[in-house]
């Protein structure tokens, strides 16, 4: 019973779209209206306000780390791998299908970060270094994300080793290039568009 309620707490948190609610508060369009439609840091930049980006990118990757901090501190006798999973899994399909915005959401790489950070910083750090210099290099954050997602699993299985809360980090990499699918097709064709990280 205790596994389903946290569980039901961590969809509940990841369904906070930040791009959405940042977005409302200042008072520019609503992300799924322009770009790409998702709602997420990387769109809301195309907007041009680079400080909505920014605290769209804080919010989603904070509510990750903050649905797996909860349900530690929720479970007194300590959070086993098999809920542990279940919480890492529910809160970023959370973000990808929230319940307040229709079902519509982003495509999970912010609440991804917040969520390895917050199971293990050393894969948070790796990972970070790794979507940043792919970015950097490449200016494409359809790339980086999928580095991100393809260098997950093996990082939490050589931290972390084998178990529930390494096959749940699988589960997060594999719906991560499940959303990016249409980035993918973009990229081979070379028609995929590039971002601008600094001025």
């Amino acid at each position: 019973m205790i596994t389903i309620v946290l569980a039901a707490s961590a969809y509940l948190i990841g369904s906070v779209s930040f791009a959405v609610v940042v977005s409302r508060a200042m008072g520019l369009p609503d992300p799924h209206s322009y770009g790409s439609g998702n709602p997420g840091a990387t769109n809301v930049l195309r907007t041009g306000n680079r400080m909505a980006a920014l605290l769209t990118l804080v919010g989603d990757a904070l509510k990750g780390a903050v649905a797996l901090w909860l349900a530690r501190w929720a479970a007194a006798d300590g959070l086993d791998p098999a809920t542990t999973a279940a919480v890492v899994l529910a809160a970023f399909v959370g973000h990808l299908y929230p319940l307040y915005f229709r079902f519509k959401g982003g495509k999970g790489v912010a609440t991804a970060a917040g969520i390895l950070c917050a199971l293990d910083w050393r894969i948070g750090v790796v990972l970070a270094s790794v979507w940043l210099l792919v970015a950097a290099l490449s200016r494409y954050s359809s790339l980086a994300a999928i580095s991100l997602a393809l260098a997950a699993p093996p990082l939490a299985w050589y931290f972390m080793g084998e178990g529930y809360v390494t096959g749940a980090v699988l589960g997060v990499a594999l719906l991560l290039l499940m959303r990016h699918a249409a980035n993918i097709r973009k990229l081979v064709e070379g028609t995929e568009s590039r971002i601008r990280l600094f001025k």
